[in-house]
């Protein structure tokens, strides 16, 4: 009911609705609507009551509610189950369990904020409360295990697109998992499956964006290397329409994926990374090189030109090191 109201009145956004119409639209008594009403302003929402006039909706918090979500949503699939939390320990971990009790493809869980937050190789992630986006989206594909790796960077892809395009900054993909800007980073993705030998169960890909943390608000160990789109624009964003204009790209280049195969988004990616051709250390489990990446395979794998050639890095951690400029003499003539 509560749904019902709100898009009534979105619907006569900067007007009046008497309690009597919305009683009448609704088949609701206007106690029942007062009540409801009141339940929203509970929530966040401003909603303005005028005795003659009746009830308009002046702003809606900046929470990622599924009303909200849904209010704003474009996709077809993603996103139409919303499991939202105000905190929770890891969005993963509950999109795993949803997905082992058989969720339907496109379940998406949200929340406010995460207490224990992961990235890859089980690192922490800052996830502090209405700051960021703190996703995990539930598929299940057609194709084989061996290509589930793939999705990470297929994720990369369209997160990346959609805060070019949203918020108009021009960040990159650092292979495998994460999104910088001027080097730092600025969104983590984690893709975690369920398969047996032939046929993937589910997949979720968790995303963690750093969307309206000020700079000072990142713990120390932090500072230097993490940043977010508020830090780096100055201005805030709306993380539901964000989050909405992700779940849109996302669903598009997985469907290009299912019909067409992962080759065009590899090459899509290749325009969008800032790992291939710089200077990387690569930190394997049992071995440490150094050398450039020039290129991912068509398994997503980091192509790397070392002293004994070209190396397939598969697993492992790949920093980008930088490049120092060699200093010329200083001429004394």
């Amino acid at each position: 009911m509560r749904t019902q109201i709100l898009q009534v009145l979105r619907s006569h956004s900067g007007q009046y609705i008497s309690g009597e119409d919305l009683s009448r639209m609704l088949s609701v008594s206007r106690t029942a609507v007062w009540k409801h009403i009141q339940s929203l302003k509970n929530e966040g929402y401003a909603i303005e009551a005028h005795p003659r006039l009746g009830y308009t909706l002046r702003q809606a918090p900046d929470l990622l509610l599924p009303k909200e979500i849904e209010a704003c949503l474009e996709s077809q699939v993603l996103g139409t189950v919303i499991h939202y939390f105000t905190d929770v320990s890891s969005t993963n971990n509950e999109a795993k369990k949803l997905a082992a009790d058989g969720c339907p493809e496109g379940t998406i869980v949200v929340a406010e904020a995460q207490t224990v937050g992961r990235g890859r190789l089980s690192r922490g992630w800052f996830s502090p409360h209405g700051k960021g986006i703190w996703l995990s989206v539930v598929l299940r594909p057609p194709f084989q295990p061996q290509q589930a790796p793939k999705c990470t960077l297929m994720a990369a892809v369209a997160v990346t697109k959609a805060i070019r395009s949203f918020c108009n900054l021009p960040c990159g993909i650092k292979w495998p998992n994460d999104i910088l800007y001027n080097g730092r980073k600025l969104v983590g993705i984690l893709t975690e499956m369920n398969a047996e030998m032939d046929a993937i169960n589910y997949i979720v890909i968790g995303i963690g964006i750093n969307v309206n943390t000020a700079a000072d608000e990142f713990p120390p160990e932090l500072a230097e290397i993490a940043t977010s789109i508020f830090a780096e624009t100055g201005e805030g964003i709306s993380r539901l329409q964000l989050l909405c204009r992700i779940l849109t790209e996302l669903e598009q280049v997985y469907q290009q994926v299912i019909q067409h195969g992962f080759a065009p988004i590899l090459e899509e990616w290749k325009t969008l990374s800032v790992t291939l051709g710089q200077a990387v250390n690569v930190i394997g489990p049992d071995e440490q090189y150094s050398g450039t990446a020039v290129d991912i395979d068509e398994d997503g794998a980091l192509l790397v030109d070392t002293e004994v050639g070209v190396r397939k890095v598969i697993a492992g951690d790949v920093s980008i090191r930088p490049r120092v400029p060699v200093q010329q003499p200083a001429n004394n003539s």
